[in-house]
């Protein structure tokens, strides 16, 4: 086995296991950094899932947020590329989702080691969108919604917290706003597009334009928009099955 480089790599704030079989990327959605994903298990069923830090988030405030999907792309997969070395897949959700999309295209697009599964959860194709009522929202009230997203994950945000990470929030907004791809690129890989059943912010019946994105498989779980952030067995088994399947050929 190639050995790991010894210095941190400031996209995983925890590094990857040697012995996993396989690994899921877990890309944060907008405003958020990498603890959003702190309640999910390091491994699961010999399936690593590894939390991303992104350029302008948390541990990483200091340097320059990202201003397209594109841009970001090109240099998550360059950051990771150390670690693509058994069956591994991203993970997005909401805006992430399009992150996570653009990387596995940017990869495929370049030669470099092609994904073996594209998780897109609550999201639209990127010829559908940009969708989501958090693009219309004036920053007071994004500032309300990050309050509660926060209270959420178990903090006690204070107004200055609240201003600093509207600030990343309204970035990673208007990203998305910029976001428009009328003939996305087609993956080689698998894409599976998950909803949820009490999803009042992106429905079920509006994600099916991922076939125009590759072959996608659609699947429809228990829970609502923010359900993905504690770890449900479901979604778990669901992207430890196919990865292992991938693991063993």
């Amino acid at each position: 086995m190639t050995p790991r480089p010894s210095g941190r790599n400031p996209w995983l704030p925890h590094r990857p296991s040697a012995d996993a079989v396989a690994r899921v990327f877990l890309i944060p959605y907008s405003g958020c950094g990498a603890s959003m994903y702190r309640q999910w298990p390091r491994q699961w069923k010999g399936v690593d899932f590894v939390p991303v830090e992104l350029p302008g988030h948390e541990t990483r405030f200091a340097e320059p947020n990202f201003t397209t999907y594109q841009e970001l792309a090109q240099a998550m997969s360059a950051g990771l590329r150390d670690h693509l070395d058994v069956p591994f897949a991203f993970f997005g959700h909401c805006g992430s989702a399009l992150a996570a999309y653009e990387t596995s295209a940017e990869l495929a697009r370049t030669g470099g080691p092609a994904a073996s599964q594209l998780y897109i959860s609550s999201q639209v194709a990127p010829q559908d969108g940009p969708a989501g009522r958090f693009l219309s929202m004036d920053d007071t009230e994004l500032k309300a919604e990050l309050e509660s997203l926060m209270r959420r994950m178990g903090g006690n945000p204070n107004s200055e917290l609240l201003s600093l990470y509207l600030e990343i929030l309204r970035a990673d907004v208007d990203t998305n706003k910029r976001y428009v791809m009328p003939d996305p690129y087609g993956l080689p890989g698998p894409i599976t597009a998950i909803g949820w059943t009490e999803d009042d912010e992106i429905p079920y019946a509006d994600m099916t334009g991922w076939t125009k994105c590759g072959e996608t498989t659609s699947v429809l779980l228990d829970g609502g928009h923010h359900a993905f952030m504690e770890a449900p067995e479901s979604l778990l088994d669901l992207m430890s099955a196919h990865l292992l399947k991938a693991s063993s050929r």
